[in-house]
């Protein structure tokens, strides 16, 4: 990238914020679209701060400035706008000689009403473990690996319990009805969320005597992945270009 016949050298993540800017020059490209484009589903970052540091080192090396924007723009709480004129340049030579390639075939795409209800399902289960575990929370106390610190395992279980049932309402309420900015919402709540997920990934060793070592190691490793697919399928239902578009023309943005 060339700027006055002067090389600029970019990062690649300032690089890859510029080229997802340069696809759509004028449209308002979203936080979540550009964190989603960024960073793969299974990535756990400060998302935040990364785009932050990403767009600023961007603008660094475009002279520009978030205060009189010439290049990129800032849309406070949508994201971002590439202002300037773009003329994409071919190569009319190698265009003419080569044959025209016929384009890959599409892959389907899930529906987001589907994706909408396993992660409303997901969202169920936890509830379940919380409901579950407040209502039997004396049982905790018979298990056997934690007799010798049984009141702060049954703190640890009531107090989690207590906090992740009004989350996980919000979660389904917000899923069900289709909220527009839960992908911002749940992206904000994210590393709180996964704590307390990880934290209840252990949930089966509290009934090991029932079902037994192997089982509650097996629950156990698939508990410990649902955070990271609770993650994915928010992006998938909530950071997609034509999602956004959609519901910037439903709300008359």
């Amino acid at each position: 990238m060339r700027k006055q016949g002067r090389k600029l050298r970019l990062q690649e993540q300032p690089f890859a914020v510029l080229a997802v800017l340069l696809e759509r020059p004028g449209d308002i490209v979203s936080r979540e679209e550009l964190c989603a484009r960024l960073w793969p589903a299974d990535t756990f970052v400060e998302f935040d701060h990364s785009l932050n540091t990403a767009v600023n080192k961007l603008r660094e090396a475009l002279g520009d400035s978030a205060s009189s924007p010439r290049f990129i723009e800032t849309v406070a709480r949508r994201g971002y706008r590439f202002l300037a004129a773009v003329r994409w340049e071919k190569d009319v030579t190698h265009a003419a000689g080569a044959a025209a390639e016929p384009a890959p075939p599409e892959l389907p795409k899930p529906h987001r009403s589907a994706i909408r209800g396993l992660f409303g399902l997901i969202q169920i289960m936890y509830l379940v473990f919380y409901i579950e575990a407040l209502i039997h929370w004396q049982g905790i106390e018979r298990v056997s690996w934690t007799a010798a610190h049984r009141v702060v395992f049954v703190c640890i279980v009531l107090i989690s319990a207590s906090i992740g049932i009004p989350v996980r309402l919000y979660l389904i309420s917000a899923g069900a009805f289709d909220y527009s900015r839960l992908g911002e919402k749940f992206h904000r709540i994210f590393p709180g969320l996964f704590a307390l997920d990880e934290l209840w990934a252990i949930a089966p060793f509290l009934i090991v005597d029932r079902i037994g070592l192997g089982s509650a190691l097996g629950a156990t490793a698939a508990l410990l992945y649902v955070p990271f697919a609770e993650r994915t399928l928010v992006r998938m239902a909530y950071s997609s270009a034509d999602y956004f578009k959609s519901a910037e023309s439903r709300s008359g943005l």
